[in-house]
């Protein structure tokens, strides 16, 4: 190769044909699965593609890679019925054998629920994943305190608590995102947050609940597990998938 044709190249880098379908992914993690991080689900996902035999389409550049597009992750530590990506593929293949072919190659714990075709010009999933659905298992606090710590929870016009970050200490309000917060009938914390920035996380919400009823003592750490993520309706989160 000459030295021209090489920085032809260089200012040239490979491209890759667009893609010829997208589709949109529900997916699940749980048991143990849930102490799994993003980054070790996105790694889960990879591999299980190659093996299903997933024709993706590719980025274009010097180091190609999937797209694959992730939107709400949960966190490490927390299950999850709903959390959503978006594949790109190179050629058309049928939502549910994508979904089937993906479940089965991947670990246990993780796995697809639901898959459907994005139509061209679609809103992005990002943009309709506004709020999420929570079921927190609490132990600990007798459910006259539960019910003393939601009311006074909703009673207070702002609850100031504080996250650890890498730069520090972080201070907002958990009392402002929150869009329901009752208790179910085995005593779990059901919650709905949007989706503001900060990210208010159902652990925030726990710490906001001590704060206005220092009875609200936990006796392990909180099980968190989102079970619905979309826009935020008159009858509780919409299916993004139907809108």
């Amino acid at each position: 190769m000459t030295e021209t044709t090489t920085k032809a190249t260089r200012a040239n880098p490979p491209q890759q044909p667009p893609p010829v379908q997208r589709l949109e992914l529900r997916y699940r993690k749980v048991g143990r699965a849930r102490f799994a991080s993003h980054r070790d689900v996105a790694r889960a996902l990879e591999r299980a593609l190659r093996r299903a035999g997933v024709p993706m389409a590719y980025s274009s550049g010097f180091s190609p890679h999937p797209r694959i597009s992730y939107a709400g992750a949960s966190a490490t530590g927390a299950a999850t019925e709903a959390d959503y990506l978006e594949l790109a593929l190179a050629e058309r293949r049928d939502p549910a054998w994508v979904r089937d072919a993906l479940s089965a190659a991947l670990p246990e714990g993780i796995d697809i629920a639901e898959a459907v075709e994005r139509p061209e010009g679609g809103v992005p999933l990002t943009r309709r994943l506004t709020a999420s659905l929570w079921r927190s298992d609490v132990a600990g606090p007798s459910a006259e305190v539960v019910s003393s710590a939601v009311d006074a929870f909703w009673s207070a016009d702002d609850v100031v608590v504080e996250r650890r970050v890498k730069d520090g200490v972080r201070t907002f309000d958990a009392r402002g995102p929150a869009l329901s917060l009752t208790v179910d009938a085995v005593g779990a914390l059901v919650l709905a947050l949007r989706h503001d920035t900060p990210l208010v996380r159902p652990d925030d919400v726990i710490e906001a609940l001590r704060r206005v009823e220092p009875r609200f003592v936990l006796s392990r750490p909180a099980l968190h597990t989102r079970l619905a993520q979309g826009p935020w309706g008159d009858d509780g989160i919409v299916d993004p998938f139907e809108i």
